[in-house]
């Protein structure tokens, strides 16, 4: 067991022994409940505008965090007595880290960044709040006409697959609402493409036809195609294919050593050895050093596949000319099934805990709901660092359509990343979220890793069935309780 699997491991058994000192909730005046589908609604307590303090914890750096005190004021105008104190906590597992060590001594924020695999952790101590109950709420906010619910409007405006992954935790229960989102994109060195007039592959069978061709072309010093992420790769490709990988319920939680998901394997394996494809990992940094490499004599690739929100990083410097060497093109990732693709959605969603404070449980839910809401908000904070907001509606912000209106060429590079992701709206999918997900992921980047690397030229088959089986054992053994 490696030294991050024993202190997750470590942390889940002081939270499961916490759960018994950790206050819960108070659900409501009555406790009276209404049925939602097969959901139970609970009855809340609404805010009565009393004074009161919340804690958001996050890892905004000092641009977004900016954006977010302006419109606390914003937020304060309709509730004068909700005081918001905020900090950033480092990157997201320090921000994990932290949250849990606070959970072992029956504490916690008032709400938090969270990707689906900490609500996971964070839950085996039953303390984070289930959300349908404040969603469906018709209570009002005293001294106001607002209910502290979503409208059936707002719910509806939320991208669904974002909305949809507050849900997968296997339960049916909502624990998260979306903050801001990001997906990958591929990245092509457009004027390299139009110069030999190539098209951008649309199935990963017309990527492995150009990568050959490309590597023909220009040699050793060129590794067509750069992915960042071995670990978003081989769940995509789970995804596209409709093969399994892993599961929140039942007995089994990890099901991908399958015939179908070793042979993808065995073909990028392939394609490693041929010389098409490199990684993060395995390349000793993001691929986007080698995209906007322009020195003859040093490597480089002409595609890369990487975060939408990176796309600053993706942008050549400018020349002495003051030109861009090339200009950068935007697209969906190749498919298995263009007709039916699969894109992972990736960014930050917000949490709350568990309180005693019923007000204060309130005041969370409100600023939750205030921030993942609001059009203007919204449009900001995408135009600042490259997320795309969660709400549909933030494209009819007049600022943010003109943001839009700008994609177009290296300068505005961001608001074409932007476009594409609300383009594949449709595409994005939905993990199961439980403890163990989150070293699924790392596991199955690993391996991908382990057999490019490492597989024979012949025989390759063989060891990539032994490194499957291994790295479901591993999992098994780890979080199999």
């Amino acid at each position: 067991m490696n030294k991050m699997k024993k202190t997750l491991v470590g942390i889940v058994s002081a939270l499961m022994i916490a759960t018994s000192i950790i206050p819960m909730a108070a659900c409501g005046d009555n406790n009276e409940s209404s049925s939602n589908s097969d959901i139970t609604i609970q009855e809340i307590t609404p805010y009565d505008g009393s004074a009161v303090e919340i804690t958001f914890y996050h890892t905004m750096g000092a641009n977004l965090k900016a954006v977010l005190d302006k419109y606390i004021p914003k937020f304060n105008e309709k509730y004068p007595n909700i005081t918001v104190k905020h900090d950033m906590m480092g990157d997201y597992p320090a921000l994990r880290d932290q949250i849990a060590t606070e959970l072992t001594g029956g504490n916690s924020p008032s709400l938090a960044y969270c990707y689906p695999d900490h609500v996971a952790l964070y839950n085996k101590a039953k303390v984070v709040l289930q959300l349908d109950h404040y969603i469906e709420s018709d209570k009002k906010v005293a001294n106001t006409d607002e209910i502290m619910g979503l409208t059936d409007a707002q719910k509806a405006d939320f991208i669904t697959a974002y909305y949809e992954e507050g849900r997968a935790y296997g339960d049916g229960y909502m624990y998260t609402l979306p903050f801001s989102k990001s997906t990958e994109v591929l990245y092509y060195n457009k004027t390299y493409f139009e110069k030999n007039n190539y098209t951008v592959p649309k199935t990963w069978n017309e990527m492995e036809t150009l990568c050959a061709t490309i590597k023909a072309k220009e040699g050793a010093n060129v590794t067509p195609l750069g992915y960042d992420s071995e670990a978003n790769w081989f769940i995509t490709m789970t995804e596209q294919l409709n093969t399994p990988y892993t599961s929140a319920t039942g007995d089994d939680n990890f099901l991908f050593n399958t015939p179908e998901n070793r042979a993808f394997v065995e073909r990028f394996t392939d394609w490693y050895q041929k010389g098409y494809v490199t990684t993060e990992e395995i390349s000793g940094g993001y691929t986007s050093d080698l995209f906007t490499e322009t020195a003859a004599d040093k490597m480089k690739c002409y595609m890369c596949i990487g975060s939408s929100a990176g796309a600053s990083y993706q942008c050549p410097d400018l020349g002495s000319d003051g030109k861009y060497p090339f200009e950068v093109g935007v697209a969906m990732i190749p498919q298995e099934k263009p007709e039916d693709p699969a894109v992972i959605q990736q960014g930050p969603s917000i949490c709350l805990f568990k309180k005693s404070n019923a007000q204060e449980q309130a005041a969370a839910w409100l600023f939750a709901k205030f921030f993942t809401t609001n059009v203007e908000f919204q449009a900001q904070f995408s135009m600042t660092n490259g997320y795309t907001p969660v709400i549909k509606s933030a494209e009819t912000n007049k600022v943010y359509a003109d943001f839009l209106a700008k994609a177009d060429g290296n300068q505005y590079l961001q608001a074409t990343c932007v476009k594409q992701t609300l383009a594949q709206m449709n595409a994005y999918y939905i993990s199961p979220a439980f403890n163990g997900s989150s070293a699924a992921r790392d596991e199955v980047g690993k391996l991908m890793q382990t057999c490019f690397t490492k597989a024979p030229k012949s025989g390759a088959a063989a060891f990539i069935e032994q490194e499957f089986k291994k790295t479901v054992d591993t999992l098994v053994y780890d979080y199999g309780f």
